[in-house]
């Protein structure tokens, strides 16, 4: 089940990738909208990091 999950998230992810690439060469409407939420959530992701280190460094002091 687990391989199943993961495996979904890494198509999930090269999907996401290949619709920036397309959508930065002038893809169809669609392709835009499933870039913009891949490049939301790639922020959203680095965000959440940033924070989740900051917190751990912190409580080291």
């Amino acid at each position: 089940m687990t391989v199943l999950v993961l495996s979904g998230l890494v198509v999930l992810a090269v999907g996401g990738c290949v619709c920036v690439v397309w959508a930065a060469r002038g893809g169809p409407r669609w392709v835009r909208a499933a870039a913009t939420t891949t490049l939301v959530a790639g922020e959203l992701v680095r965000k959440a990091g940033r924070r989740d280190r900051s917190r751990s460094g912190s409580s080291d002091d």
